[in-house]
């Protein structure tokens, strides 16, 4: 069970491979605040309306999320955008599957899969080569084998009826 846990921290992991870095340290200097503060009117640069039809196209399934991105972010996925008419239809396919996964995530969902990754990053060689074969054969297994491993959500808390 550790095992299938671990899988699937991995499979978070790499799923969010073109996601977003998690939000910069919150204390920041008077010098970094006032330049950040300086900067806050382009935070929200380009917007939706202001990308291509192929860039628009292409980043779909970030449109509703879009206004709220980082501008880092927006740069990344912009950089994403640019290369996307040059990748193979395999990859372009798999961009695709991948925002679309990440745009269903919650915020939360998010969080954990940035930290997921930065934690996989940061890990030895030998761990990442470790994980990289346990992935491999979780991949290998029949996906109803693959759904059994799945843990089930946590029901919502129910409500006090008054």
């Amino acid at each position: 069970m550790i095992r299938a846990a671990w899988l699937l921290v991995a499979l978070c992991a790499a799923t969010t491979a073109v996601g977003q870095p998690a939000s910069a340290p919150a204390a920041k200097s008077g010098a970094q605040a006032s330049k950040a503060a300086a900067k806050a009117p382009r935070a929200s640069r380009p917007a939706w309306a202001e990308l291509s039809a192929d860039q628009q196209q292409t980043l779909a399934p970030l449109k509703p999320d879009w206004e709220r991105l980082a501008p880092e972010n927006k740069r990344k996925w912009l950089g994403i955008a640019k290369r996307y008419p040059r990748m193979a239809p395999q990859e372009q396919e798999r961009v695709q599957k991948r925002m679309h996964d990440w745009a269903r995530l919650t915020p939360e969902q998010r969080r954990v899969a940035r930290e997921s990754y930065k934690n996989i990053a940061k890990a030895p060689p030998e761990r990442r080569a470790n994980l990289r074969q346990q992935w491999a054969e979780y991949q290998a297994l029949p996906q109803a084998e693959r759904q059994s491993l799945v843990r089930p959500a946590k029901p919502a808390p129910k409500k006090k009826k008054p």
